[in-house]
Parts: C-alpha cells; sequence; structure tokens
C-alpha cells in the first residue's frame, strides 16, 4: 500500500507529549486453539488457556491451565469500551451493545473477518476515538453486529490493533471504495504528530506469580520511567526492514540451560543464513516454534513427553526449564514459570508454552509466532520509525530490555513450585555477526519501491526479447557477408588471370601461340563458405523469461 501516495484525511488532536501510561486489567481465558486471518491468508494461533476457576464475574469459570489477556479501554464517540491489544493486527473492530455505536456514522461497506475459531461481521463506520490519551476526529473501524470470537468471552468487546497499516483490512476495503480514510489507529495518531516519538511501549504483568513486581503498562510516545535503559539499547530492525506489514524480527539463537545454543533457521526467502523471522504478537498466549527448536528445549527434561491429544508437550512441575532467545547480539532470559506453566487438574503436571509448528506459521513470511509467554520476560517498543527534518519516515524497528535476573527467576520458580533454586545461571550468547546487517540504510518510497518490483519482474523478458532481435540482427550481416563474398567469387571464376609480363612470341612478329596445356593444369576449386556448427555458434541468451510472479504478501493478523 502506497501510504506516501495517499494523504492523511483523519487529523489528530491532544498532543503525543502529554501520552498516558496505564495498567492492564488482567481477565481469564479458556483453552481455545485461536487463529486470525486478514484477508485472505491465515495462520496458526496457539491454544489460549486460563487459570483457576472463581465465582467472582472477572474470574468465570475456566478450565485446565492459566494465562493472561491484556485489555485497556478505548473511547469511541464518547463511550468506553474493553479491547484486546494486540500488536499482530492493525484493525479496530468492536461489538457493542446495539449497532451502531452511538454517534458513529456507518458506511454501506461490510466484511466478515474470520478467524480460524470465531469471526466479526459489521460495517465500515466512523467516530471520534480516544485511546491512550490520544485523539482522532474520524477514525475508521469495523462496527461488528455480529461475532463469535473468543476474546468476547474474557471482558473485551473487540480488539485493537497496534500493527502497521498495511495489514489493514479497513484500510484495503476503503482504498476499493476510491478513498483514502481507512488508516489505522495508529498511524492516525502519529502522522500529525511528526515532531512526537511514534512508538508504543509493553510491559505485561505475569498472573501466575502473585508477588510479580512487573507491572503491565502500555503506552504511547513514552516509557515507564524504571524502564528507561530501554532508550539506550540498540534498535533491532524488522523484516524487511523497509515497508514491514508486522512487527517481525530476526531472531540470532536459542540459548538452552545457559550453555546449549540451538541454531535457528529460516523458510522466509533472503533472509540471512543462522537466522529465523519471528512475529511479535501481544495477542497471541503461546509461541509457535518449529517442532526441533521444541524438543531441544523440552526433549532433555526428565519425565517430559510429547501429548499428541494437546499438541503440546508435558513436563513435571517441579523441573526448572532455563531458557534464552537472542536478538541482535544480545540475549533475553524467558522465566521459567512461562516456560511450563501449571496444570489446574493435576498439580505434577505443566505444559509446554512452546508449541511445535511443522511448517512455517506466517505463510513462508515468518517462521515463530512469539506470545505473551515470551513477551511478559521483556519490556519492548514498538517504533513505527523516526522522522528527518524533511519529515520523511524512517525504517521502523523494535528496542527490547530484558525484566528476568535468571538467578532470582529460579528462587521464584521453585518458590512455587518447590525444590531448589539454581545459582549462578549464565547465557553465553551465540555468534550472530553472519547475518548481522551493516552498512548505510536508504529509505525509497512506497512508489519507488513497487516501481523497482516492477522492473525487476519484467526485466528478465525485455532482455530475453533485446537478446532475440540482436541475434536476428547478427544473422543477417552474417548471411550478408556471405552472399557478397559468393557474388565476388564466381565474378572472379568467369575471368581470364591478368598478366603483367610480356606474352612470348612465336618465330615471326605476326603471329603468337599460347603455351600448350600440360598434363598438370591447374583446376580451380571455389571454396566453400557456407557457415558450420564448427565456425559459427549462435549465444544463448543471457536472461531467460520467468513466468512466475511474485504476488503482494498476503495480510496475516
Amino acid at each position: 500500500m502506497k501510504t506516501s501516495a495517499l494523504p492523511l484525511a483523519l487529523a489528530l488532536s491532544g498532543s503525543l507529549a502529554n501520552a498516558l501510561v496505564f495498567p492492564f486489567k488482567q481477565a481469564r481465558r479458556v483453552p481455545a486453539p485461536l487463529q486470525r486471518r486478514s484477508g485472505s491468508a491465515s495462520y496458526a494461533r496457539p491454544k489460549v488457556l486460563a487459570a483457576a476457576s472463581s465465582e467472582t464475574p472477572d474470574e468465570m469459570d475456566m478450565s485446565t491451565y492459566h494465562d493472561i489477556i491484556y485489555l485497556a479501554n478505548i473511547s469511541i464517540a464518547g463511550h468506553d469500551y474493553q479491547v484486546q491489544l494486540d500488536t499482530g493486527s492493525s484493525d479496530l473492530w468492536v461489538k457493542g451493545p446495539t449497532s451502531p455505536l452511538p454517534g458513529a456514522q456507518t458506511t454501506d461497506t461490510t466484511y466478515n473477518l474470520t478467524y480460524g475459531i470465531g469471526w466479526a461481521y459489521g460495517h465500515v463506520a466512523y467516530a471520534p476515538v480516544e485511546f491512550a490519551g490520544i485523539t482522532v476526529p474520524s477514525q475508521a473501524y469495523l462496527d461488528v453486529s455480529q461475532a463469535q470470537n473468543p476474546a468476547l468471552s474474557y471482558g473485551a468487546v473487540g480488539i485493537v490493533g497496534l500493527g502497521f497499516t498495511q495489514l489493514s483490512t479497513v484500510d484495503a476495503l476503503v482504498n476499493h471504495t476510491g478513498a483514502s480514510t481507512g488508516r489505522s489507529l495508529l498511524y492516525n495518531a502519529f502522522e500529525d504528530n511528526k515532531a512526537e516519538p511514534n512508538y508504543i511501549a509493553f510491559s505485561l504483568q505475569r498472573s501466575a506469580q502473585p508477588d510479580d513486581d512487573v507491572e503491565g503498562t502500555f503506552s504511547i510516545g513514552e516509557v515507564v520511567p524504571q524502564y528507561e535503559a530501554v532508550l539506550k539499547n540498540d534498535p533491532i530492525p524488522t523484516w524487511p526492514e523497509s515497508f514491514p506489514s508486522r512487527w517481525n524480527i530476526l531472531l540470532d539463537a536459542v540459548l538452552i540451560s545457559g550453555t546449549k545454543a540451538v541454531s535457528v533457521t529460516s523458510v522466509v526467502a533472503g533472509v540471512p543464513e543462522g537466522k529465523a523471522v519471528v512475529l511479535l504478537d501481544s495477542g497471541t498466549s503461546y509461541t509457535y516454534a518449529p517442532p526441533d527448536v521444541c524438543n531441544a528445549i523440552y526433549g532433555s527434561v526428565p519425565g517430559a513427553k510429547y501429548d499428541n491429544a494437546l499438541g503440546q508437550w508435558t513436563v513435571p512441575c517441579d523441573a526448572e526449564i532455563d531458557i534464552a532467545l537472542q536478538f541482535g547480539g544480545k540475549v533475553y532470559p524467558i522465566h521459567p514459570l512461562d516456560v511450563s506453566p501449571q496444570s489446574l487438574t493435576d498439580p505434577t503436571v505443566c505444559v509446554g508454552t512452546f508449541l511445535p509448528q511443522a511448517v512455517a506459521v506466517g505463510a513462508g513470511e515468518f517462521d515463530w509466532l512469539i506470545g505473551d509467554n515470551v513477551l511478559r520476560s521483556i519490556y519492548s517498543i514498538y517504533d513505527f520509525g523516526d522522522y528527518d527534518s524533511s519529515g520523511s519516515m524512517g525504517n521502523p524497528y523494535v528496542k527490547l530490555l530484558s525484566l528476568v535476573d535468571p538467578n532470582k527467576a529460579s528462587a521464584e520458580f521453585h518458590q512455587l513450585r518447590g525444590g531448589a533454586a539454581a545459582t549462578n545461571i549464565t547465557y553465553n550468547a551465540a555468534n550472530s555477526t553472519a547475518g548481522s546487517s551493516g552498512g548505510t540504510t536508504v529509505s525509497l518510497s512506497a512508489d519507488m519501491v513497487d516501481t523497482i518490483t516492477q522492473i525487476g519482474q519484467y526485466l528478465p523478458a525485455v532482455l530475453a526479447i533485446m537478446a532475440v532481435n540482436a541475434l536476428a540482427v547478427l544473422l543477417l550481416v552474417v548471411a550478408a557477408f556471405v552472399y557478397m563474398f559468393r557474388r565476388r567469387s564466381r565474378a572472379r571464376a568467369r575471368k581470364n588471370p591478368g598478366r603483367m609480363d610480356p606474352m612470348p612470341m612465336g618465330p615471326t612478329a605476326s603471329s603468337f601461340s599460347l603455351p600448350a596445356a600440360g598434363p598438370d593444369t591447374h583446376t580451380y576449386q571455389p571454396v566453400s563458405m557456407a557457415l558450420t556448427e564448427d565456425t559459427f555458434v549462435p549465444p544463448s541468451p543471457a536472461f531467460q523469461k520467468d513466468g512466475s510472479s511474485k504476488l503482494r504478501p498476503m495480510s496475516v493478523a
């Protein structure tokens, strides 16, 4: 989507300098394999698991395991609604008590957002939206009238997508009508405030740990004071670096038990060797990873086994599993409580939150889907790109700050699970120089990127046509040369050769005779000028036309 060619129609009132930081509300979730789709592409989503049953309205009677969904208030036309915060999608949709929502202006455009489990149907509508201290006077969203979605069972009435506008289904629907007023909420928030920081920041609380000192917070344009060190960390580029549609970054390695490094690979085209593309998705509870990685994490744990019915590993709950992920050359330990949450039906059994996925969950666009079980151990900044003095936006990036001390995390784990805590837990970073990026990054406009892409698609065909034309001209030149040479040879054969010396005279001056022909008289043999394979080989074309074409990446939310 060419954002540079389309004007901003939705303005922002209010300054991001006064961005609001607010805590999350925690809700309980039931087991359900959640999948989402935006447009025509889909990818698998992990099972969403819940905490213990409760008679209170906020803690519904849930089953099996525990996890957290992260909710925040959003105001639409002056009315507050609780929505799930989701970095894996880009659309805002709400199912209120009535449809349309009070104060909203609906359109005739309808759409059915289809999920692996569930769906949401409604009209594209416009309304004033206030979110985290920012106000957009006219924000496009999907006003849902009918829906079946797991998020609706956990206190949410919708989802606010925090991804790039390129992934927005609402924006695509509006574009099909010839308008350009369907931009995502964050796109509108940042476009008119180019002097302000255009990033969002997360810290996610751990409900399984009652005394967790990490408060769940979400902010726009600023960071929580105790985590300001994240601003000094190196930015981690998205993949691709320019015009991404998702919050994808490159993973260097998986570190297990402080000493063992598990190398990673990618099925995504163009990814450096020894890297994997991972999607950071706050709307996902668990993490999808390749089976060999999951085997390395859980396979060596005594008593651990893979449960085919669950599609997960089960491990004894007193078994501490210490792992870390490496991004941008830095190590980020994962809290062991998030690696194997406890079963409520059997306290001696826990399940692995790294779910084996045999194929790339992003249909060739990313290899891993990283959810809240990892994000709870990291304070994360999602920066949409800094504006320069000319008003051009740079490439987006991510900044991460580790929130886990491995030794302290071990003590917290065994305080709840029993047993003795480990000490001196260390992680040695794997060598990541092979896939590191360097040099100067050049940002191109979307129009230029489209032009270059089209040139790349048609260049082989153009060169092939030029090669055929050049070969035809060459053959004509050679044929003309052969024709002229043969013609001159035949002309010489019909004429007497010239003499440069006097003819010998006979006995009388009045008569002369030619010398008699001898037995070895020379006979002229014309030389053949026919072209043979020994004298000429037509050149092979340097390029062949590629009949395939790379379609626009499928939108996945």
